[in-house]
């Protein structure tokens, strides 16, 4: 059986070795809750205090600004809704994107039910937030006595995990600071892989998810800048400053901590590497193939994402003849795999209907190779003059 090759590095990734390795002990013999006041105890507490320190180097935070969650999910429904809930009396509009991740649409689409105001950003055909629309309702917002128009919080991801498009946090960080509303980046693709300095940006509220940088499933953070109030999100014990209850994931967070400083050592290289290799394989798919088109920007894109639509193409067909070929992708956001449904950034950004449900993503990773890419050009171009023969 030839090797398989994984090209959906945004949906998840292999857990490391080292993260392993880093992980065992506390499972086996260093498996003291960390609130306990014994040895074993205090043993966790240390390697969670030391993670949350390393955590912080990594996007120029202090250690008491990260708080640990299950993962990306838990963080962006926490930043949305406990932002919204903690200043309901006193602003009630909450801004997005048509573009976000589930985790930030139906978090406020939940939000609408409860009576919050909410306004969907439009994008361009790159997928690049319209700044000016922002500007033009949190001006709005200031100006109005309304606490309908009145901006409690924005939230914009960092990075696509559908079409890679990066957007411009650092711009609309500035307008949030100008009208005083708070800005949370889902930053979920782009934490460990490219470089994040939240006091440059700056953003108030971070999102990030370990299994997205060769750490392991079901731990992540959210990084709330030092000032901000923020209520608790899960009630019980004191756990996380008082912030989220429940006894602590040890063995994540300390596997999700050695992964981010993987990241970090490898990161100028491993950018690098992946943007040849990305670029390389956008050209000579455009080159080689007929009637398709890149979706996301050229250029402010994460590293190693790659999302196609090939016009007249079944996507779904695609990706089974892709798998026969031992060749691993995906048809959007993994989150939404087993709909038929047309992706809803697909849809913002008026990919026409011809090309649009043939559209696939291809994400790359640190092992990827040339190699790789030149097989799955070849095995691209065979399949889709397949397909486009059938239809």
């Amino acid at each position: 059986m030839s090797k398989k090759i994984y090209l959906d590095h945004a949906a998840t990734t292999e857990m490391l070795p080292e993260v392993t390795y880093a992980m065992e002990p506390y499972y086996i013999k260093k498996y003291g809750n960390a609130s306990a006041t014994y040895e074993l105890g205090v043993e966790s507490r240390n390697a969670i205090e030391l993670a949350r320190e390393k955590v912080a180097a990594s996007i120029h935070a202090k250690a008491k600004e990260i708080f640990f969650t299950s993962g990306g999910t838990e963080s962006d429904n926490w930043a949305v809704k406990g932002m919204a809930g903690q200043q309901k009396r006193a602003k009630k509009h909450i801004i997005t994107s048509k573009i976000e991740h589930h985790a930030i649409l139906h978090s406020c689409e939940h939000l609408e039910s409860l009576g919050y105001k909410v306004t969907y950003l439009d994008v361009s055909k790159e997928g690049v937030v319209n700044t000016e629309q922002l500007e033009q309702l949190l001006k709005k917002g200031a100006q109005s006595q309304n606490v309908d128009d009145k901006v409690s919080v924005v939230s914009i991801m960092y990075g696509n995990n559908e079409i890679g498009t990066i957007q411009p946090v650092e711009e609309i960080s500035r307008l949030c600071k100008k009208y005083e509303a708070i800005f949370h980046t889902d930053a979920v693709q782009a934490v460990g892989q490219i470089p994040i300095h939240v006091r440059k940006l700056p953003v108030d509220m971070l999102s990030a998810s370990a299994h997205k940088f060769h750490g392991p499933k079901g731990v992540g953070f959210l990084y709330i800048k030092e000032g901000v109030q923020m209520p608790s999100f899960i009630h019980g014990g004191g756990q996380e400053s008082g912030k989220r209850a429940g006894t602590e994931n040890v063995a994540g967070i300390v596997g999700m901590a050695k992964a981010l400083s993987i990241a970090q050592a490898e990161m100028a290289r491993k950018q690098k590497e992946e943007t040849a290799l990305r670029n390389y394989f956008i050209q000579n798919v455009i080159k080689e193939i007929p009637d398709v088109r890149l979706n996301g920007h050229p250029q402010k894109r994460l590293p190693g994402n790659v999302n196609f639509s090939f016009k007249n193409v079944s996507g779904t067909a695609l990706l089974v003849l892709l798998e026969e070929e031992g060749i691993y992708a995906s048809a959007g956001s993994a989150c939404s795999a087993g709909t038929t449904s047309l992706s809803h950034v697909i849809k913002a950004i008026q990919v026409p209907k011809e090309y649009a449900y043939g559209t696939v993503r291809f994400s790359l990773g640190r092992e990827t190779t040339k190699e790789e890419i030149d097989k799955t050009i070849s095995v691209l171009k065979n399949s889709i003059k397949i397909l486009r023969q059938e239809s």
